[in-house]
This record gives C-alpha cells, structure tokens and sequence, in this order.
C-alpha cells in the first residue's frame, strides 16, 4: 500500500481508495484525501470491545447489527472509518455500510485526534443524515450523546464517572463509564 500511495498524483477517488484493499493502518477517505492514522492503543481497543459487548446484544434483540471498524459511506467520496457503528441489517459482504443503513456512530476519542472525532467527523455524521452519534472520552472516561437535529448534533445526554448513560434509541443500554474506561 506505502508505494500506491507515495506513487499517486492528485485527489484521491472512491475507486482508488478502494483499491488499496486490506490494510493495517486506518485509512479513511474524505473528499479526495487520504487521512491515516496508526492502530490503536490498547486502551482504546479495550474500550471497543466492552462498549461492543454492551452493544451488540442491545441490536441483536431488535433486530440490528453492530460493526466494528467498517468502511461507512457517507457519500460518494467520503467514507470513515468508526470505532463502532450499529445498523439495519446489511450485506455482511460489501466493501461499504450505506450512511442511510447507519442507526447510531460510535468514536473513541484519541488524544492525538480529539478534534477529527469531534469536529470534522462530527459534522460529516450529521450531514450523511445519521441519526445518532455516541464519544467517548478516554482521557475523562465521560460519554456523550448526540441527536441530530437537522444538518448538525445536540447533545441529548451525557454521563462521566459514577454516572449512566442510558440508551433508549435505536436500542436499550445502560452504559456506566467505569466499566468502559480503565
């Protein structure tokens, strides 16, 4: 993959960035640039795969899925990367989760890209149309979620150590903090 990439000329398509196939970085395609980042810590995989946990029998009893760390198109040309993504049920095949099959987005935030989750990809969720967007914050362990309301999010709740947050859309969890966040 080093090569294509230090090799190409110009803005990046959805075809080429396909192309790359598999790889062991995070790369993310928005508006014809790349953006990379390094695997994450295992602090933020650990976080991952407890919120996971919570979440994954919380969609399967109503008939969703979640996704771990899928393609997600938001449009053409613009496809991230979430943490974790719970969804209509979808073609478990495809390269790409359509935005439109996306019921709620979930990042982590990293220290090094607190400002990606929270401002540019942030933006993006809400414009693609999805409805609900959950961060959590590793360096406080708090959680925040948010509806869309129009082409942007407000926060609907909120929870920091000691506290729940409870989920009631598109699925039912309770979420304490301190079992995510070490």
């Amino acid at each position: 993959m080093t090569a294509a990439v230090f090799d190409h000329n110009g803005p990046w398509t959805e075809e080429e960035y396909l192309a790359l196939g598999e790889t062991s970085q995070r790369v993310e395609l928005f508006d014809g640039s790349l953006h990379v980042t390094p695997a994450p810590t295992p602090r933020h995989q650990r976080i991952s795969r407890k919120l996971g946990n919570k979440l994954e029998a919380a969609a399967e009893s109503v008939g969703l899925e979640l996704l771990e760390a899928v393609n997600v198109r938001l449009r053409p040309g613009r496809i991230p990367i979430p943490d974790l993504v719970v969804t209509n049920p979808v073609d478990l095949d495809e390269l790409n989760v359509e935005a439109h099959d996306v019921r709620l987005v979930c990042e982590i935030i990293s220290p090094s890209n607190a400002a990606t989750d929270k401002v540019l990809k942030m933006h993006y969720y809400a414009a693609a149309g999805i409805e609900w967007y959950l961060l959590v914050e590793q360096d406080t362990g708090s959680l925040h979620l948010y509806r869309r309301r129009g082409a942007h999010y407000a926060e609907h709740s909120a929870a920091k150590r000691g506290e729940v947050l409870e989920l009631t859309e598109p699925v039912r969890a309770s979420i304490r903090p301190e079992d995510l966040v070490p």
